[in-house]
């Protein structure tokens, strides 16, 4: 037993515990750092390749083994462009000294309880004066690319802060609100607009982005029209309108959980394909 703790001492000395804290620190900022955009899923489907690629050499698959390894070669030569915003981001970091920051941690049901009654009054507010906005709440996709195409705000959310920044004429009413957690991370924001061709006719610019925005993330966009004052709600590319008071509330009690599974309770859409 001596044997073996002074052969283990002489493997891990001061040198080795630096490199492995090192290295661990490391990989925790960029895991971080993927954490606030797309490069998420991309990362969970690059690890299930990886599991099949090695299941099929475990069980001699040939021809499946074949094809994933010429999938592996595409995606060596692929993945350099399907990442270039994360990568840019974190040379871009790692020149500001921003690269080793404490990320925040999630919200708890009190906080998020706060926001959601901000979030209610605020759209109740602007429907009624028929001011139009456009407000997305970033949930585990994290939708950063889009935040920097905005004015960084990092405010705390409330009622009165977010009609003040949807009064028309204003620097910043035109474009997104983002919404990080209790804080407003950005306002001005350009949002990508749906391509499908069913979304109907009489849905302008807002309620495309929002739809757009909730095709490639897993964001939540609440919608207040200028011309009619409804309020809708888009998740997942389907978009939910007329909403009042008490369905706006519920969706976004139900949506907004925090280290919960996403709830069973459907999503009733207003607008179909």
């Amino acid at each position: 037993m001596a044997q073996f703790f002074s052969q283990l001492s002489v493997a891990f000395d001061w040198r080795s515990i630096i490199d492995i804290a090192v290295v661990a620190v490391v990989l925790y900022q960029l895991l971080m750092l993927i954490k606030g955009t797309r490069a998420v899923q991309l990362l969970k489907g690059i690890i299930v390749l990886l599991i099949l690629s090695n299941s099929a050499k475990f069980l001699q698959l040939t021809t499946m083994s074949w094809m994933l390894d010429k999938l592996w070669q595409m995606l060596f030569i692929a993945l350099p462009v399907v990442f270039q915003p994360e990568l840019r981001r974190a040379l871009e970091q790692i020149g500001r000294g921003r690269f080793f920051i404490r990320h925040p941690q999630g919200l708890g049901p009190e906080a998020l309880s706060q926001v959601t009654e901000e979030l209610v009054r605020c759209t109740q507010v602007l429907s009624k004066n028929r001011i139009g906005a456009l407000m997305a709440l970033e949930r585990e996709t994290g939708v950063q690319n889009y935040v920097e195409t905005g004015i960084k705000i990092d405010g705390v959310v409330s009622s009165e802060f977010l009609v003040n920044v949807f009064i028309p004429n204003t620097p910043l009413h035109d474009g997104a609100v983002i919404i990080r957690g209790d804080r407003v991370a950005a306002a001005g924001c350009f949002l990508p607009l749906s391509e499908n061709m069913n979304i109907q006719k009489e849905l302008g610019t807002r309620h495309r982005a929002a739809i757009g925005l909730t095709e490639v993330s897993d964001a939540l966009v609440i919608i207040v029209s200028e011309e009619t004052g409804a309020i809708s709600v888009a998740l997942d590319g389907v978009l939910s309108r007329f909403l009042d008071e008490k369905a706006l509330r519920e969706i976004l009690s139900r949506e907004l959980q925090v280290n919960t599974t996403k709830s069973s309770v459907p999503f009733v859409s207003f607008w179909r394909s």
